[in-house]
């Protein structure tokens, strides 16, 4: 009898750790290995938008400019489609040359690298101290350099870095490795805010257009839509814009930046003055983005700052993610 008992006793003692172990609300017991609601692991945090691009990325890395041609004659530019940012700026004669910021990510090579300007003294402070990789300056600009936040990789100051590529004609032959450039500024400021700001809706308002025009002197630029690419194709004097790599060069938004033009106390060996382009101040111009143009303010306090951009209601304009090219010209096409 006392057996019975005990049997019977140890057999309840099971059946209520058993009902103990399923959910409280009385179903049944979570199958072997399921989490429990606390054990589920929460959402990653997405990475932020880097600065330039609003692209999301783990890191910020280091600022590369390099001066670029952007003549027929040194067509087609490699590496371009890399760059983060492509600034154009007008140069003597009437024509333009870029200066494309580099850091998100690198190119294998990049060119034809050509010589720098007053003007890219002027932008460059805004990123820190970035690196610089350009081939040669005005023999009057040099103490201008090399007082400059900026770290000088040249073709004379790293010539490992470059190298001439066969089947183009010197000076348009000359390409460099941003690697290596950058292995030569390690001190060289990281990505940081500039003003951009970015949304993946764009603004209210703005004109659709399929192309805007932009004039210098003896240069002509035409940004085309394109809705099967979402970008703004380059057409520079009448003729596709096209890239080394393939393709056509483009980008995501375009920032038409009014801004004056006036004569530099520099020149250059023909005797045309070099234009200054000023892009501290306030002014008007134009954001393509998503087929459709939007008038805008700019303003840059100082050189150190960046450029704000705001729209018709004061608020900061956004950009499309993806490469910017800022185009600095002037209203009206000016020679100095």
């Amino acid at each position: 009898m006392r057996r019975v008992i005990g049997f019977t006793l140890a057999l309840g003692a099971a059946l209520a750790g058993a009902a103990c172990s399923s959910d409280g609300d009385g179903g049944a017991p979570r199958a072997q290995g399921e989490a429990s609601p606390a054990e589920v692991s929460p959402s990653p945090t997405p990475p932020p938008d880097y600065p330039f691009t609003g692209r999301p990325s783990a890191g910020r890395r280091p600022v590369l400019a390099v001066k670029i041609e952007n003549t027929s004659a040194g067509k087609p530019q490699m590496g371009l489609r890399s760059a983060d940012i492509v600034y154009v700026e007008q140069v003597e004669g009437g024509l333009t040359r870029i200066m494309a910021i580099f850091s998100s990510k690198l190119p294998a090579q990049v060119g034809p690298v050509r010589s720098a300007r007053i003007s890219d003294l002027h932008i460059l402070p805004q990123f820190g101290k970035p690196a610089l990789a350009y081939s040669g300056v005005q023999t009057k600009m040099i103490p201008f350099v090399q007082k400059a936040p900026l770290y000088d990789v040249s073709d004379s100051s790293t010539p490992g870095a470059y190298t001439r590529v066969p089947g183009r004609v010197a000076p348009y032959n000359l390409f460099a490795s941003p690697r290596k450039l950058l292995a030569h500024a390690p001190q060289a400021s990281k990505a940081a805010d500039i003003g951009f700001e970015f949304s993946d809706e764009p603004p209210a308002g703005g004109v659709a257009k399929k192309s805007v025009t932009v004039r210098y002197p003896a240069a002509r630029f035409t940004f085309t839509w394109s809705e099967t690419q979402k970008r703004w194709l380059v057409t520079q004097d009448g003729v596709p814009d096209k890239a080394a790599e393939g393709g056509q060069q483009g980008a995501p938004t375009i920032v038409v930046q009014w801004v004056k033009t006036d004569r530099s106390e520099f020149h250059d060996f023909h005797g045309s003055y070099t234009p200054l382009v000023h892009s501290v101040g306030k002014g008007t111009g134009v954001v393509l983005r998503d087929g459709k143009a939007y008038p805008m303010r700019w303003s840059r306090p100082s050189e150190k700052e960046g450029t704000t951009y705001t729209g018709a209601d004061g608020k900061p304009l956004a950009f499309a993610r993806g490469q910017v090219w800022v185009v600095l010209a002037a209203r009206k096409p000016v020679a100095p």
